[in-house]
Parts: structure tokens; C-alpha cells; sequence
């Protein structure tokens, strides 16, 4: 497939031009912001979906006989990871998962932490329904890399219900070690802690980082955790809603089902169970051509802010085609900061403080796009400081 090819989203109900002026109050901005790819998904789940659409009747429907071993199949070649039929439940999206499971296993005023700074849902849904929100700071080190304080963690922990983790961390980019997550699984089964692990971003793991699904590192991590998955990011799908959960505990697996249940909201759509299992069958090699397209354009953007721009720092991704700028050395202000990407760039860029306090002096940039325009984005921010 040709990366580079531009492709016009402007007349597709895209939410990545249709709320620029909501947003940001105008509409001449380049924007690299929403984690979806200008890429376009692939050839062979549009084809799955035009079959399905020869076919006139668009009736109820059963489950799709290879939506779990598609799954399981999967998760086994590339991480690693032995999942059974009757563990895997569809979700309708992931950040309404961690509503369902917040209403399932925590009752109102209940304290959940998150690590800041951290994909936004997480907090604001949290609060949303009536929980409250424990942030744990992730420490920033000289490498501009972020780590955990476990001796913090530990603390933090006594009073958290559920740990809503990013593995990988999303803004962050951070690949968890195996190691680390054994810690906190450790930690979280010590206070009773459970944790929902969302690993939407996995399949985006770089070499030579390796991703290690949370409930593989230990026991206690096995039996007190939920996890999260979905294609939509690797296949560049989210607008079909595509997410399922993974559930070893047989009692927290019991619970969560009946919640969904309830409102039937584990009953999968058929285009959902077809994008999943075409992705899932058929998407190894367009995965690894993304995978290195996105690498490269990873590498162009350190290349040329190093040489370009060097007080922007990219924290660089072990995963996922999202890079966090710090931008913390330009020494602006955050109002100084947001008037240089938005009014003077021209850019629509995620403010670092959207994902929390702990994000002041960062913005995220989506690089799953055409080289071209990165080149055109970097050379605006260049242009826009040399006018300041």
C-alpha cells in the first residue's frame, strides 16, 4: 500500500476536521491530534464489508463462528498469550467498558487511580460516574522517559478500588516490562486493587520493544485484572466499534457478563465480529508495512526537531503512532504554548493538560499520516518560532 497518498477526510463526518472550530475556534488548522490514521483502513476489511453488503437482508445476527478463534489465534502468535473461548465477552468500545466495569466493581465515591498524565477517558469518565480520581505521577527522568514510584504506588494504592492502567501508555508511549507490571500486579493484589488494563495500542509495538499483556506476568495479575483489546487502532477501524474483554477470574468474569447482560450490551453487531476476524485473519502483512511507515516517520520528526527545533524533546514511542513533544524548554507559558501551535503553526495538536495537570509544557502529535504533511507541520511550528 501507498503511504503516502493524501487522502481528502474533509466530507466523511470526520472528527478530526469536524470539530476544529468547536475546539479550537477556526478552521485553517493542519490537524494531528485524534488518534485515528490518515491511512486508509484496509483493503481487505473494506472488502469483507462489501461482501457482506451483496448479501440484501441486513437481519439480526448470530455470532460469527470465527470472531473468538480469530481472537485467541491472535493473541497467541503475537503475544504470547493463551486466551479461552468462554473468557473473551465483546464490548461496545473500551472507554465505555471502564464505565461498565467502574459500575460493576465500584459503588459511587469510590477512588480510582490512573497514571498521570494518561489518555483523558480515563479520568473523565471515572468522575463521570461518580468515583474519584487518584492520579499517580509518572516520574519524567533526564532520558525523557516516564517510570513508576512503587514506593508512591504503594501508598496510593491502600485506598484505590480499580487501577485503570495504559499498557502501553498512551500519551507517554512507554512499553511496560514485563517487571514493572509484575510490581504492580503484586502491589494491586496486596490492597485488593483490581485493575482493567486497556491494550488497544498493542499491536503498535515497535522493535525492539516487545509487548507483555498484563495478565501474563503473574498470578495475581491473571486472577485480579481485566483486559481490554480491540483492532481498531493497528487496522485503523475505530469507527466500527470492534472491542472485547478478557476475563481469567471466574467471579469477576461472572459479574461483568451479568452487568453487560442486563442491558444486552455484550451482543455484538455483525459489521464489528466481520472487521475483527477479517483484520485478525488477513491484516499481518499490512500491519508490519504501517508498522514501518510509522517508524520512519518516528524517526523523521526526532530527526528534524533535533536539528531544526531542539528545544522541542520527543519523548520517543515504544509504541503506538502518537509522539509526546515537551516542549517545556521553549519556557512559555501554557496560554504562550497553545497561541504558538494553534494561531501562530496553525496546528491542531493535543495540549499536553488534556491528559492532566501533569502534561502542562507537552502537546501530542499524531504521525500515522502522510509524510508530506509532517513535513509541512514541522516546517510551520519551525517558521512560527523563527517569527516569535
Amino acid at each position: 500500500m501507498n503511504f503516502d497518498t493524501i487522502l481528502n477526510r474533509r466530507d466523511s463526518d470526520c472528527l478530526k476536521y469536524g470539530v476544529l472550530q468547536e475546539r479550537w475556534g477556526r478552521t485553517d488548522l493542519l490537524p494531528l491530534w485524534v488518534a485515528d490514521m490518515d491511512f486508509a483502513t484496509p483493503d481487505f476489511i473494506l472488502q469483507t464489508l462489501r461482501q457482506r453488503f451483496d448479501h440484501p437482508v441486513l437481519g439480526y445476527t448470530s455470532q460469527h463462528p470465527d470472531w473468538r478463534p480469530s481472537i485467541i489465534e491472535w493473541q497467541k502468535k503475537h503475544h504470547d498469550y493463551q486466551v479461552q473461548p468462554n473468557e473473551l465477552i465483546f464490548i461496545p468500545g473500551i472507554v465505555r467498558g471502564i464505565a461498565f466495569a467502574l459500575q460493576t466493581f465500584t459503588a459511587p465515591g469510590d477512588k480510582v487511580m490512573v497514571f498521570a498524565p494518561v489518555y483523558h477517558p480515563f479520568f473523565l469518565v471515572t468522575e463521570h460516574n461518580g468515583r474519584e480520581v487518584v492520579r499517580h505521577p509518572l516520574v519524567l527522568t533526564e532520558e525523557n522517559r516516564y517510570e513508576l514510584d512503587f514506593n508512591l504506588l504503594r501508598e496510593q494504592l491502600k485506598s484505590v478500588k480499580v487501577l485503570v492502567l495504559s499498557n502501553p501508555h498512551n500519551p507517554g508511549g512507554r512499553v511496560w516490562s514485563a517487571e514493572e507490571l509484575r510490581q504492580i500486579a503484586h502491589l494491586c493484589h496486596e490492597s485488593g486493587t483490581l485493575v482493567i488494563s486497556d491494550e488497544i495500542h498493542a499491536d503498535l509495538t515497535f522493535h525492539p520493544y516487545h509487548h507483555t499483556p498484563f495478565a501474563t506476568v503473574s498470578k495475581e495479575a491473571r486472577e485480579g485484572s481485566i483486559t481490554f483489546g480491540s483492532p481498531s487502532k493497528a487496522f485503523n477501524c475505530p469507527g466500527i466499534i470492534s472491542s472485547y474483554s478478557i476475563i481469567h477470574n471466574d467471579l469477576i468474569r461472572r459479574k461483568f457478563r451479568a452487568y453487560l447482560s442486563a442491558s444486552e450490551l455484550n451482543e455484538g453487531n455483525m459489521f464489528a465480529q466481520l472487521t475483527t476476524v477479517s483484520a485478525y485473519r488477513l491484516g499481518e502483512e499490512w500491519l508490519g508495512e504501517v508498522k514501518a511507515y510509522i517508524a520512519d516517520n518516528i524517526r523523521f520528526v526526532e530527526q528534524y526537531l533535533s536539528e531544526n527545533i531542539p528545544q522541542i524533546k520527543p519523548m520517543h514511542p515504544e509504541a503506538s503512532y502518537l509522539i509526546y513533544l515537551n516542549c517545556r524548554a521553549l519556557e512559555l507559558t501554557h496560554e504562550a504554548l497553545l497561541d504558538l501551535f494553534i494561531d501562530k503553526a496553525h496546528l491542531a495538536l493535543d495540549d499536553g493538560q488534556k491528559f492532566g495537570p501533569e502534561g502542562t509544557g507537552f502537546m501530542r502529535l499524531n504521525v500515522a499520516t502522510p509524510r508530506s504533511i509532517l513535513e509541512q507541520a514541522l516546517h510551520q511550528l519551525k517558521n512560527a518560532l523563527s517569527s516569535m
